[in-house]
């Protein structure tokens, strides 16, 4: 095995219930630190990384007290960038929340070496409220702090997630190590896992199978949406009178596609932190009902040692799950980053 000259310890903030903290943990790294905001992860949090997350509000955080640390790793709230919101960026409070970020880089004694951001595929897109392009402005304001700055959306399925997953990575690396990260490429001919891949493994013995409900609109039309198929699997008269409306002029809708049931043969779409099962593709291929908890676990390739628990609804374990990186994603990019920079 590779032997590093360190144990390179992580500050992890906007950690939801550890997603990208346990991927990195899993490659070798220290959490000293973790900060969210939602009470809802702690447990699920603690249990699974066997370390405290301080739960609150990132502008409440006393940042001189956070511990030294070599990686800083914010998987900043989406909302603001993504193109399913409201687009704002940085006119908003969560907009801002990487200006917090820099506030905690500048109270370390010593500035960490690489700081990790990820945010959605719309954050490519997205500008400030000064109209400059989000990637420029993380450019600019981490140059100023001393790092350099490079970033790239990759597909989470290309590294053996079994879902298409797309996010963006933001690695800045100091300027004294006279480097840059170089991100990591899939590896050649290794086949997709599929949702049939998935779904060919057991439940976990003792566990209990826990399966959010679908709402009784939902109850009425799934059971004609066939494998692989969609909405448009269900007759006129069964759609609501929404549905009907767009059906009839799909195009000015621009020809969405509710309902997605995705088939044993094919790779699994986003899992969201909605689950709704109009526009998620959380609907199990031959069941009608939403994929389990463990099951949508395992799309986001956590394994099944990793327990949510002490959380407050059903519906909050999706929400969680849906909201995180996928472990084995955050695996590639800790691996990267260690061998380049530890």
């Amino acid at each position: 095995m590779e032997k590093f000259k360190k144990v390179p310890k992580v500050i992890g903030l906007f950690s939801g219930c550890g997603g990208l903290d346990y991927g990195f943990q899993q490659k070798g790294f220290q959490i000293v630190y973790a900060n969210d905001i939602d009470k809802n992860v702690k447990e699920t949090y603690e249990y699974n990384l066997k370390h405290e997350i301080d739960i609150n509000d990132i502008h409440k955080v006393e940042k001189e007290k956070i511990p030294q640390g070599d990686v800083i790793l914010a998987g900043v709230p989406c909302q603001p960038f993504s193109s399913a919101g409201n687009r704002k960026s940085t006119k908003t409070k969560d907009g801002n929340l990487f200006l917090e970020v820099t506030e905690v880089i500048k109270s370390q004694k010593k500035k960490p070496k690489v700081v990790v951001f990820e945010n959605v595929r719309g954050f490519l897109s997205s500008k400030d409220n000064d109209g400059v392009l989000m990637t420029d402005r993380f450019i600019i304001e981490m140059g100023n702090l001393g790092y350099k700055t490079t970033y790239k959306l990759l597909n989470a399925s290309d590294f053996g997630v079994p879902s298409n997953r797309y996010r963006v990575f933001i690695v800045c690396v100091d300027l004294i190590e006279r480097k840059e990260f170089i991100f990591p490429e899939p590896p050649l001919m290794t086949p997709k896992v599929t949702v049939g891949d998935v779904l060919s493994r057991k439940t976990p013995k003792g566990e209990e199978v826990e399966v959010w409900k679908l709402p009784p609109s939902s109850q009425k039309i799934v059971p004609f949406i066939t494998e692989g198929g969609s909405w448009k699997d269900v007759p006129y008269k069964e759609l609501s009178d929404r549905h009907k409306r767009i059906r009839d002029n799909i195009k000015k809708y621009k020809s969405p596609n509710f309902y997605r049931r995705f088939a044993r043969t094919e790779v699994m779409g986003t899992v969201t932190a909605t689950s709704s099962p109009e526009n998620s593709g959380i609907l199990h291929p031959l069941e009608d009902r939403r994929y389990s908890v463990r099951e949508i676990a395992r799309f986001q390739s956590y394994p099944d040692k990793f327990k949510f628990i002490g959380v407050g609804s059903l519906q909050m374990k999706y929400k969680m799950i849906g909201n995180s990186v996928p472990p084995k994603l955050a695996e590639v990019i800790a691996d990267s980053i260690k061998k380049q920079l530890f």
